[in-house]
């Protein structure tokens, strides 16, 4: 098996704990090697030399001679994924660009572009779409259980104070850009790709230290598709669901962890057509409508061996792994990823927020 030689611009929280994390794990199992990193910090550089054995550099373009990278896995701040995105695909690199792939929806036009000019592959790292409770989601709502799906509720939600450089919208910060690309990812899946929806968003400062938002309600709808109601709120003390699905024939709510399901089969249920006279019991006395329906329940747990990150990296890179090697379809491409951006930057064109001085 060919193994594939990475370098990792960065070695924050993305670089070295979630990247770093799946390369040094047995999930790997041999497709890449990490051979280079990139860090401005010294004693990143001294701890990613001890971790990978591998070369290191304080400046991304120092490792512009190299001919044996396969893959660069830009993990850098957000602000900075767009420009040096496309100073890697100009000089003949294959890259893997971490959330968000950047601000502006012309912005993913020139990364697409540039990787058209340049023949090198463009990859975004959107691992939720392989997360095991939305997996489950789509299973059960492609069963056609719960009838014609009416609304998506998505609530990327929790209680904190954050004071970090991703509350500042210089940064690209704000909890859209920061931990919405999982949740919009899923919800235009689900959605439907072929179209872009109507977009409401409300947006408020809440908790947050810095000048971006930290509240987050954002509306999808389209002609023929349900209503999509996605939160990412950091004032919810008590978070109650991930998933919230309505449909004509049940619904289904759950976590990342345990979904449930409930729904009746419409060739079973009583017989109803309208009427226009009032209603009244076995007394003659007012009544409300009363449906007798046979319920059926089902539910999903996470499986205790199946861990959410390694499931969600190792699926994403074993993907990956087939696109740069036999030539498999990329399952995330720059084009969904342009429509998420797209729909991002309609929520803040309609949420303009004060900056920090």
């Amino acid at each position: 098996m060919k193994q594939l030689s990475v370098c990792i611009l960065g070695q924050g929280r993305s670089g070295r704990n979630i990247h770093g994390r799946f390369f040094t794990s047995k999930h790997n199992d041999g497709m890449y090697k990490v051979v280079a990193v990139v860090d401005p910090l010294e004693e990143r550089r001294q701890r990613a030399a001890a971790e990978y054995n591998c070369d290191v550099y304080s400046d991304y373009r120092d490792i512009f001679g190299r001919k044996d990278l396969d893959l660069v896995v830009n993990a850098t701040p957000s602000h900075l994924h767009v420009p040096i995105t496309l100073d890697l695909l100009a000089h003949g690199f294959n890259v893997l660009c971490e959330k968000p792939l950047a601000r502006r929806a012309d912005e993913v036009d020139q990364l697409i572009a540039a990787a058209k000019k340049s023949g090198k592959l463009l990859a975004v790292y959107q691992n939720s779409r392989y997360a095991p409770y939305f997996q489950q989601v789509r299973k059960v709502i492609d069963s056609g259980v719960l009838g014609r799906i009416v609304q998506i509720s998505i609530a990327f939600n929790g209680f904190a104070r954050r004071w970090d450089w991703q509350t500042l919208q210089e940064y690209n910060g704000g909890n859209l850009l920061n931990t919405g690309p999982h949740p919009m990812d899923q919800a235009l899946q689900l959605l439907g790709t072929d179209v872009m929806p109507k977009v409401t968003c409300y947006m408020d400062r809440a908790n947050t230290f810095g000048d971006a938002e930290d509240y987050v309600k954002v509306l999808l709808s389209a002609p023929g598709r349900p209503v999509i109601d996605l939160e990412v709120s950091s004032c919810c003390a008590y978070p109650s669901f991930t998933y919230n699905v309505q449909g004509t024939c049940g619904g289904l709510k759950g976590s990342m962890n345990h979904i449930q399901w409930r729904y009746f089969k419409p060739s079973e249920a009583p017989p109803r057509e309208l009427i226009r006279i009032p209603l009244v019991d076995e007394k003659g006395y007012p009544a409300y409508c009363k449906d007798n329906l046979t319920w059926y329940e089902e539910e999903w747990h996470l499986p205790e061996d199946q861990e959410l990150f390694s499931h969600t990296s190792k699926s994403y890179y074993t993907m990956l792994y087939k696109t740069m090697t036999a030539g498999a379809p990329l399952e995330v491409t720059p084009e969904q990823v342009r429509q998420q951006i797209a729909v991002m930057e309609e929520c803040h064109r309609q949420n303009p927020l004060s900056r920090l001085s």
